[in-house]
């Protein structure tokens, strides 16, 4: 028998997609793919968003950027019933800018999202891998640093989604929700990551923080995934009116 908090997903669907990986980074699909994918979830919005350059093993190359735009404009052309946008997920790093990717190269993206990730330097990221695989040792000063980095992050540049918030290390919640607020910068809650847990959620929602569920999708079966989300968000009594991309089903 389905539990109530599966029942409660069934009365709703999501609107949009803003997270989602092709072959130009981790992901499995292509951009077109994805799009088809989003058409068929009945979804309004598809953004193709890969990993920043910074990244060691999984960053879209510089050079590849024309192509993805020139390749989401002819698909707007084939699909026009979907609004297909091109982003990327910026890696924060703790050095100046505190983004892998320079003020100059917003223009190439329609907006900007951006998380945490192993995988860079400048990002603390040995530390928190061995945080992550059980060594604690030093918490406190590496969840000082963390949050740091990602309020400045916020701040010194315009993110439409702070992705996953608190994954990958320790992370003060509070204060990077209130810096979302501040900044109108949506918080994700994936469905690819744990995070935001459900505690995250309801620390988050003691501020003015909106938030928006993504799939974080890498193959383009995933695309629209949005369930395991809204349960979460439920679990914490976030009000639903708060998740943007979230719609009652007709």
């Amino acid at each position: 028998m389905e539990n109530k908090e599966a029942l409660k997903t069934k009365q709703y669907e999501m609107g949009y997609d803003l997270h989602t990986h092709t072959i130009y980074s981790h992901g499995k699909g292509s951009i077109e793919d994805n799009v088809q994918a989003a058409i068929a979830r009945g979804l309004s919005h598809i953004a193709i968003t890969d990993h920043g350059p910074g990244h060691l093993f999984y960053g879209i190359k510089r050079k590849d950027v024309p192509l993805m735009r020139k390749e989401v404009e002819e698909l707007r052309e084939k699909y026009p019933q979907i609004n297909i946008r091109l982003s990327v997920e910026a890696n924060i790093i703790h050095t100046k800018n505190h983004l892998d990717i320079s003020p100059e190269e917003y223009s190439q993206y329609d907006f900007v999202i951006a998380g945490y990730h192993y995988g860079l330097p400048h990002g603390y990221c040995i530390s928190n891998w061995l945080w992550g695989h059980g060594l604690k040792l030093g918490e406190k000063r590496l969840k000082i640093k963390n949050t740091d980095m990602v309020i400045k992050a916020l701040y010194e540049n315009d993110i439409s989604i702070l992705t996953h918030p608190g994954d990958k290390g320790p992370f003060d919640m509070f204060p990077i929700a209130e810096a979302c607020a501040d900044t109108d910068t949506l918080m994700e809650i994936s469905t690819w990551h744990p995070h935001m847990t459900v505690e995250e959620i309801e620390i988050a929602a003691k501020t003015d923080a909106q938030f928006i569920i993504s799939s974080d999708a890498h193959t383009p079966g995933r695309i629209g995934d949005f369930e395991g989300g809204l349960m979460r968000a439920q679990q914490a009594g976030l009000d639903l009116s708060r998740i943007v991309n979230l719609r009652e089903m007709r």
